[in-house]
């Protein structure tokens, strides 16, 4: 699906609803809202044809505004396309970011010195965020750095974007996502593969974390795909010992608690996993969500908590990330992971209603969610 552009979906789309159409015209049966339908798509493609059209007409950088793109001003620099170039100043080229802001759409251009772009492209995963459509969720850019990251000796564009959350249980938060265009003959490509496990596996926190994986083969993927509590450790994950303990999951069965870590470019890459006596992996957490960084564990618990006389699992952390200025920011934050027949589900319910502070503690946090589950307090 990610090697399809926008105009290939839709096009697809055409395909299947022009032979609904034939079929239903044939039967005499065409009905209103399979015109409307048609007419939608024709809509679509038009659009998507005019973007695409714009695009293409931009030779120079002048050209950038008047074809609809907003240049990113804060982000425009000069760069060299190898190390060998920064002894005469007059190989420097600019690298020039632009959006599509009717569509949230990015682009990147490079000009020449005399204001030429000699390469541009907008097949990026940041306009991927939401596959198959044309509107995007993209705010603007988080990090760019130019170095050589597959050691050729060519300098590679790596770009941190940042994307906000439109719709769904996480409307309004910003996520990340990161991406790397490797130079050859001075044009640039994209490994659609090597994005995607950036993104998939969380790499995308920084320009460092990237480096680390694309550059020394670092990778946060263990953490997803480990099958044995040896696995992780064997790839340096480090347990916090003083949380680590056994416990009956009735339906589940004794099982280990294991909370723990990968550390990679100084983030500390936290999960939590539930191991069985013979080792193996049977359920797995993410409470870090789209922070960065765990900063400190102030604790976890597992006991029944919505009152079905099974036990779920409450964490209570600290982490950090960066807010929309660049500025490093750390707050407590918890997640509840209820037991059900089948595995474990996410609290939604309880979050509506109550957000963590730095003064919560484990078991007053605790008090609170037996409480909305309607249990009395213990001391009652």
């Amino acid at each position: 699906m990610r090697k399809r552009n926008y105009l290939a979906l839709i096009l697809i789309n055409m395909i299947f609803l022009l032979q609904i159409s034939i079929s239903a015209t044939a039967a005499g049966i065409l009905t209103e809202d399979a015109k409307s339908t048609a007419e939608e798509f024709q809509k679509l493609i038009t659009e998507y044809q005019q973007y695409e059209q714009r695009f293409a007409d931009i030779e120079v950088e002048a050209d950038i505004a008047a074809n609809g793109f907003e240049i990113i001003e804060g982000q425009v620099f000069p760069f060299f396309l190898n190390e060998f170039d920064e002894a005469e100043e007059e190989n420097a080229v600019t690298f020039i970011p632009a959006m599509d802001m009717k569509y949230g759409r990015m682009a990147i251009f490079l000009a020449d010195k005399d204001g030429n772009i000699f390469y541009k492209t907008n097949q990026l995963e940041t306009n991927n965020a939401c596959l198959g459509e044309m509107k995007q969720p993209t705010e603007g850019i988080a990090a760019v750095s130019f170095q050589d990251v597959n050691e050729d000796g060519l300098t590679d564009i790596i770009l941190i974007t940042n994307c906000k959350n439109c719709k769904g249980n996480y409307a309004g938060n910003l996520y990340k996502v990161g991406d790397v265009l490797f130079q050859k003959d001075k044009s640039f490509y994209r490994d659609w593969r090597i994005s995607e496990k950036i993104n998939r596996f969380s790499m995308n926190k920084s320009i460092n974390f990237i480096v680390s994986y694309v550059r020394d083969g670092i990778s946060t993927e263990v953490l997803y795909t480990a099958t044995t509590l040896k696995e992780l450790t064997d790839h340096n994950f480090h347990i916090i010992d003083e949380q680590c303990y056994w416990r009956n999951f009735e339906k589940q069965g004794k099982l280990q608690v294991v909370p723990g870590y990968i550390q990679i470019a100084g983030y500390n890459v936290f999960m939590i996993y539930l191991v069985n006596e013979q080792g193996y992996i049977v359920w797995s957490f993410q409470p870090m969500g789209d922070y960065d960084s765990l900063y400190s564990l102030k604790g976890m618990t597992g006991k029944d908590m919505d009152g079905d006389g099974m036990k779920d699992l409450v964490v209570l952390a600290r982490y950090s990330y960066e807010d929309a200025e660049g500025k490093s920011v750390v707050e407590s934050d918890y997640s509840i992971y209820y037991q059900r027949t089948s595995g474990f589900s996410v609290d939604k319910e309880f979050r509506k209603i109550y957000k963590s502070t730095d003064e919560d503690t484990l078991e007053g946090l605790v008090e609170k969610i037996r409480e909305y589950w309607g249990w009395q307090k213990e001391n009652d």
